[in-house]
C-alpha cells in the first residue's frame, strides 16, 4: 500500500510528521479527514485550512481534490501572524542602520549605502 508523509506546523518551531498508508486514488481531503485528530484539527479548523488554502504537496499549493501518489509529502501550514515585510522592517530598526544588510561591511570613508 502506498505511503505518504503528512507534516503539520503545530506552532513556532514545532513540526509534527506522520507516515500514513493510503490506497490508490486517495485525495488530500481524505487524508486530512483521517488525520485531523492527531494534528489537533476539529471540523471548524479543518474547514478553515481548506478554505484558506493552507495545504500543499512538496511546498506547492494543493487543492482538496488532488490525488496523492507514493512518496508525496502533504503539508498543512499555519496562518502567518506577522507580515514578513513588517517583521523585516522591525528587525532593521532594532539592529540599526549601521549594522544591518549592506551597511554592515562598509569600507573606511565610504558613503552610507554604497
Amino acid at each position: 500500500m502506498p505511503e505518504i508523509t503528512v507534516v503539520c506546523a503545530a506552532g513556532p518551531r514545532q513540526v509534527v510528521e506522520l507516515r500514513h498508508p493510503c490506497p490508490e486514488g486517495t485525495t488530500v481531503l481524505h487524508v486530512l479527514r483521517a488525520l485531523a485528530q492527531p494534528f489537533g484539527l476539529d471540523a471548524d479548523a479543518l474547514q478553515a485550512v481548506l478554505d484558506e488554502g493552507r495545504i500543499g504537496v512538496w511546498g506547492k499549493p494543493a487543492a482538496a481534490n488532488r490525488l496523492l501518489a507514493e512518496g508525496d509529502r502533504l503539508e498543512v501550514y499555519r496562518p502567518l501572524t506577522v507580515d514578513p515585510k513588517v517583521a523585516r522592517r522591525e528587525r532593521f530598526v532594532r539592529q540599526g542602520a549601521k549594522t544591518a544588510g549592506l551597511f554592515a561591511k562598509r569600507r573606511l570613508g565610504a558613503k552610507a549605502g554604497y
